[in-house]
């Protein structure tokens, strides 16, 4: 059908809305949309700072006048996703020099390996891409020395070809796009990976997975 979906990114929480188009997402890939005009949008470190283009970190949302929504009988979470004026639900991102948003993931999915920060999103943007692989999903599992490891769990357009060669060759192609610390330390296949019915990755069941398999494997050599 040629270049005609558009795509919008908002929350209902309120705050600014993105759009881009098709022909606009084809010269900036994976993004969600230019910087609005009517209210103002800030990415900001854990201090609060406002960071420059290219480096991702919160989203964070102007209120409207009147000061916005609130949880529903959760004050301590309305408190604090504020910081002076401005909200933030939960997604990480950056803006590029030409002010387009890009979204790397979520505070929640956020990977601590070695005390360093990695964005799940980031590493399944360019799995996906690559031509043997259908889905994906990374996530940070427990890991004696890092805290936390980087997981791939793929799933394969061929599973008969899942196996120790596809995850060397997955690992390889990554190489020269990820620093060494954001690279997979495991690279796993499945069949399919668990969706919510509206598509979403349930990557809950992921984690709950590999942390009850390292409990009990630490259990087990005790």
């Amino acid at each position: 059908f040629g270049p005609v979906l558009s795509e919008y990114y908002a929350g209902s929480e309120g705050g600014a809305g993105f759009t881009i188009t098709a022909e606009e997402w084809l010269k900036k890939p994976g993004s969600v949309g230019k910087r609005p005009q009517m209210l103002q949008v800030r990415i900001l470190d854990e201090e609060g700072n406002e960071l420059p283009p290219g480096v991702p970190g919160g989203i964070y949302h102007q209120l409207p006048p009147g000061g916005g929504f609130t949880y529903y009988k959760d004050e301590a979470k309305t408190n604090a996703n504020r910081r002076d004026g401005f909200f933030t639900m939960g997604d990480v991102g950056y803006f590029d020099e030409d002010d387009y948003l890009f979204l790397t993931g979520r505070n929640a999915e956020t990977i601590i390996s070695g005390g360093v920060n990695i964005y799940p999103q980031e590493i399944e943007n360019l799995l996906v891409t690559h031509h043997k692989v259908a889905d994906v999903a990374v996530i940070g599992a427990p890991d004696p020395d890092m805290g936390e490891k980087v997981v791939a769990i793929v799933q394969p357009r061929d599973m008969a070809q899942a196996g120790p060669a596809l995850a060397a060759e997955l690992a390889d192609w990554l190489g020269p796009q990820l620093s060494r610390v954001k690279m997979p330390r495991q690279i796993d296949f499945r069949a399919e990976l668990p969706r919510e019915p509206t598509g979403k990755l349930f990557k809950r069941l992921l984690r709950d997975e590999y942390k009850q398999a390292y409990e009990a494997a630490q259990t087990a050599t005790v």
